[in-house]
């Protein structure tokens, strides 16, 4: 970007992508402020069909709400033996089990023990999955800039690690012998499909004129 950057968005609340979208970018000289300056702001309905069209809509919708730069990402898991549930559905899965407002820690046991009991009985060799993620990049008038990224990994069979959030307890990296909650945050970032996804929209970034933030 020529001339200084705006100060740009991340449109979501929550605290565990807005930690690992910064940790990529902080070495890039990029910053993102999360929602948090915006209680009043509710964020959009992911009405989209596909992970392109959600991330899209939430940069559009938050840039233009807040006159500034905002970035949007949407991700998720898609199982192959589940013909690629939950997709866009992930973050809100086993949802429909939480209490309303159920802090995210608690929708993500949710979400994890739906998948784990849609593929009891399913042998390792078939549990192949992927994680998406599609990133946007929007001013209050368009799209600036996208980027798109995954992982390919195995849905075990009990979750493992602590770190990470979502589905990263139960997604096996077989290469590695461990899920992507048992990685360091720097080497998650450096393999995943966010991490991934980030250091390609940098460097679009990078390539876009200044406007105004």
């Amino acid at each position: 970007m020529s001339g200084p950057a705006p100060a740009v968005i991340l449109a979501t609340r929550n605290p565990g992508k807005l930690r690992e979208i910064n940790q990529v970018l902080a070495p890039l000289g990029i910053a993102l402020a999360g929602l948090e300056d915006y209680p009043g702001l509710d964020e959009p309905q992911e009405t989209g069909a596909t992970f392109a069209h959600n991330a899209c809509l939430k940069a559009c919708y938050c840039a233009q709400h807040t006159g500034r730069w905002c970035l949007a990402d949407d991700s998720g898991l898609e199982v192959d033996a589940l013909d690629g549930r939950p997709g866009v559905y992930s973050a809100r899965y086993g949802a429909g089990q939480c209490p309303p407002d159920s802090p995210r820690q608690v929708i993500d046991a949710a979400n994890n023990a739906r998948l784990l009991r849609e593929l009891a009985g399913v042998p390792l060799d078939r549990r192949t999955a992927r994680f998406v993620c599609h990133l946007a990049l929007a001013d209050p008038q368009q799209v600036l800039a996208e980027a798109f990224d995954t992982i390919e990994g195995v849905i075990g069979c009990e979750p493992a690690g602590e770190n990470g959030f979502g589905y990263d307890p139960l997604f096996v990296l077989p290469d590695r012998g461990c899920t992507t909650a048992q990685l360091s945050p720097g080497d998650k970032n450096a393999i995943s499909h966010r991490g991934q996804a980030v250091r390609h929209l940098a460097g679009l970034m990078r390539a876009l004129p200044a406007r105004g933030a």
